[in-house]
């Protein structure tokens, strides 16, 4: 089974990544003495690159990272690669949520698109890249207490009404971006 370190710091990315990858590879934690990449490209396959190279770079093996946004529709697609600073350096996720359902407040069009972009990267420079899209709306006030980030307020389209956080891991995986993104990346490595 291929080993891969995974690039985020992030407790409840990597839980969800594991659970995406159990059993097909092996993941293994990012180094604590690795420093936070600054994500400044203006891609997701940009930063998702910054973080895998960091951390082949700090450990001489594979590295699997991702980076994730949100393109809501009436806010010209922001926050997009902004999405995990939405309301700023050192917000929470309750703080991004708020920020967005105050800007989109009395609104009724709440088209949004979460994008999932994640990359393996070698020692050698060679990468797999793939991409997931799940589309649907922003609900007006949260709801559901499953998950982390912007799943209170996202309801996919495939869900009947209900938001990510108020679906079992296993049912959120099968239709997320991050789930359709992994996916992808699996089979990719498959026919490597």
């Amino acid at each position: 089974m291929l080993q891969v370190v995974c690039a985020s710091a992030n407790p409840d990315k990597v839980a969800e990544i594991q659970q995406l990858l159990d059993g097909v590879v092996t993941l293994l934690a990012r180094p604590v003495d690795v420093p936070d990449v600054v994500e400044d490209a203006d891609t997701l396959a940009g930063n998702a690159r910054l973080k895998a190279a960091a951390i082949v770079a700090a450990t001489g093996l594979p590295a699997v990272a991702d980076d994730t946004g949100l393109f809501v529709d009436a806010l010209d697609g922001r926050p997009g690669v902004h999405t995990a600073r939405y309301a700023g350096k050192g917000c929470s996720y309750a703080d991004n949520r708020t920020k967005m359902l105050d800007e989109l407040n009395g609104m009724k069009q709440r088209g949004a698109q979460f994008v999932t972009v994640a990359i393996v990267m070698w020692p050698d420079g060679t990468e797999l890249v793939a991409e997931g899209v799940c589309s649907g709306q922003i609900v007006s006030n949260e709801r559901g207490d499953v998950g982390f980030g912007y799943d209170a307020i996202f309801a996919p389209n495939e869900a009947d009404g209900l938001t990510f956080a108020e679906m079992a891991p296993t049912v959120k995986n099968g239709i997320s971006h991050r789930g359709r993104a992994f996916a992808a990346l699996l089979s990719a490595l498959e026919h490597r």
